[in-house]
Parts: C-alpha cells; sequence; structure tokens
C-alpha cells in the first residue's frame, strides 16, 4: 500500500516563485526511497507538504493532493495526522525542548491523551528502537548532536506512525551516529514503515530501494 503520496503537487510560499509543479511522488510500506537534488530544489518543502506542516504552520499555495495510507491530508485533523507521519528535522535542536529525554519523549503521547501505561511503553520502546535506554533521565542540553538526533527520532516513533521523513538528518552526523541511524531505518522498514529520506550524499543511499531526483522544479525517478 502507498503510505505516502503525492499527486500533482505544486507549491510556492504567498508572495514568493512557483518552487515545483506537477510533482508525483510516493513510498509504499516497508520501502525506502530517498529524495535527492541541489540545496534550494524544494526537497524539504516536499517534505513539509508531505507531512502535512504546509499548509497546516506555513502560508503558502498548494496545488494537488496528499494522501497518507489513502486518506486525503486535507480531511485529518492534527493529532490523526501525526499518528500516520512524523518527521525528523536536520537540526534536532528544533525539536528537543523538554528538561529530560522522558519528558521529551512523552509529549506527543500526552496530547494525543493516552493512557499513561501506554505513554511508559512507548517511552521505553522508543528509547530501545535507538539504543538510549540509559539516557531516559537525562537532559537534552548534555548530549552530543549526533544523541540528540536518536532523541529526535525517539520522541518521532514513539507516536507510532506508519511513515517516517528525514530531512538531511545525516549531514552533521559523523560514522558512528550515521551507521546507527541507519539501521534504525532498516528496522523500521522491516516493520513495516514506510521511509522517506532527503539525502544528499551517494554514499548513504545504499539503503534506499528508490530514488528521486528534484531539481527545476520537477521530481523524477532515477536508476539506483
Amino acid at each position: 500500500m502507498k503510505a505516502l503520496e503525492g499527486r500533482n503537487l505544486g507549491f510556492h510560499y504567498a508572495g514568493g516563485p512557483v518552487l515545483f509543479q506537477n510533482v508525483n511522488i510516493h513510498v509504499g510500506e516497508g520501502e525506502c526511497a530517498a529524495l535527492t537534488g541541489p540545496s534550494g530544489s524544494g526537497k524539504s518543502t516536499l517534505c513539509y507538504l508531505l507531512s502535512g506542516i504546509i499548509p497546516r504552520s506555513v502560508e503558502g499555495e498548494v496545488q494537488g493532493d496528499v494522501l497518507l495510507f489513502g486518506e486525503d491530508i486535507k480531511g485529518l485533523s492534527l493529532a490523526s495526522t501525526v499518528k500516520k507521519v512524523g518527521v525528523v528535522f536536520q537540526n534536532p535542536d528544533s525539536q528537543l525542548f523538554s528538561p529530560t529525554v522522558e519528558d521529551e519523549i512523552a509529549f506527543g503521547p500526552e496530547n494525543l491523551c493516552l493512557p499513561r501505561e501506554e505513554i511508559g511503553r512507548r517511552i521505553g520502546a522508543a528509547l530501545e528502537a535507538v539504543n538510549m535506554s540509559s539516557y531516559r533521565l537525562a537532559s537534552p542540553e548534555t548530549l552530543s548532536g549526533g544523541q540528540k538526533y536518536l532523541i529526535a527520532l525517539s520522541a518521532v516513533l514513539a507516536l507510532e506512525p506508519g511513515a517516517l521523513i528525514f530531512d538531511e538528518v545525516f549531514s552533521q552526523l559523523d560514522p558512528q551516529y550515521t551507521r546507527l541511524i541507519k539501521e534504525t531505518i532498516i528496522s523500521q522498514k522491516k516493520n513495516g514503515k514506510a521511509v522517506l529520506m532527503v539525502e544528499h550524499d551517494a554514499e548513504n543511499l545504499d539503503i534506499a530501494d528508490r530514488i528521486y531526483r528534484m531539481d527545476g522544479g520537477c521530481v523524477r525517478e532515477v536508476s539506483l
């Protein structure tokens, strides 16, 4: 099944030029697709569209349709959307606000009004998925850059979305944490999650099943 799908997507920010148009892209369950292309081509903006950040939190003119597991995103509430797709951004500090790792990961499930026992279960499972269980009571401010990425990812995993979007997360990571994130992506894919990752470095495309290239306002699928 197609987990993430954009049909004939086009977008421009309020008062700005058209960034892209007639874009068609999809990622199936249990699949990892990579999105490549030059800086400024609109890759992050496309991710924001596919995750509902645009137009919910960012103004602009949108054409086309975004479907999450076959449902039009325009008809989904915020709570329904975050249970279907989660985003890990390039800068983990933009996602970490709480005094402890535990509080950080609990924030999303708490806002979904889940029972306390379920929240605790999700915290434990999310930390275990990124091998960070021993940091449960640590302050995010004391963590290394790579560890912050893992906690930002675990906070997304705690929402148990069926699709994950990684926006250039490897660009600031050393080889150790690049390997850990890639292993987590592979594990999530094996568990049936759909993964879309924005990536420049060809060395990190080895985990992708398909590759899209964005350039000149268009997206096309290219050979591995």
